[in-house]
């Protein structure tokens, strides 16, 4: 799948999302960028790839699939306790679904960086 020009609507409606979470900063236009903005606060410094999915609601696996190209580039970056990567996409429609890159795979987060499993009621 093509990924084309920088997704500007997306990247101009993440950033009042990111500064919720601290201090914004902007990648630069280079076309090797491996992340979109950076927020820096207390606990982790989190680098984020903001990109369009005509498929917001496809399982995390699909969703992995579809960007595997953006995931292995994020993983790139040395991570641990103090510092993460983030997928987060946006629908055509203005839906935001959020994933934290790990080893592993991908786990879905909110817009804070909570796991959503975290955040489920207990049975």
């Amino acid at each position: 799948m093509t990924r084309g020009p920088r997704p500007h609507r997306a990247l101009s409606e993440a950033i009042p999302i990111a500064q919720l979470r601290g201090i914004v900063q902007l990648a630069g236009l280079s076309p090797e960028r491996i992340y979109d903005l950076s927020i820096v606060s207390k606990l982790p410094i989190t680098f984020i790839r903001v990109m369009f999915s005509a498929r917001i609601l496809g399982a995390a696996n699909e969703i992995a699939d579809d960007f595997k190209d953006e995931i292995a580039q994020l993983r790139v970056i040395a991570r641990d306790a103090a510092v993460s990567a983030e997928l987060w996409l946006r629908s055509k429609h203005g839906t935001w679904r959020f994933f934290l890159i790990t080893a592993a795979g991908l786990i879905e987060i909110d817009r804070n960086g909570t796991p959503l499993a975290a955040m489920a009621p207990e049975a």
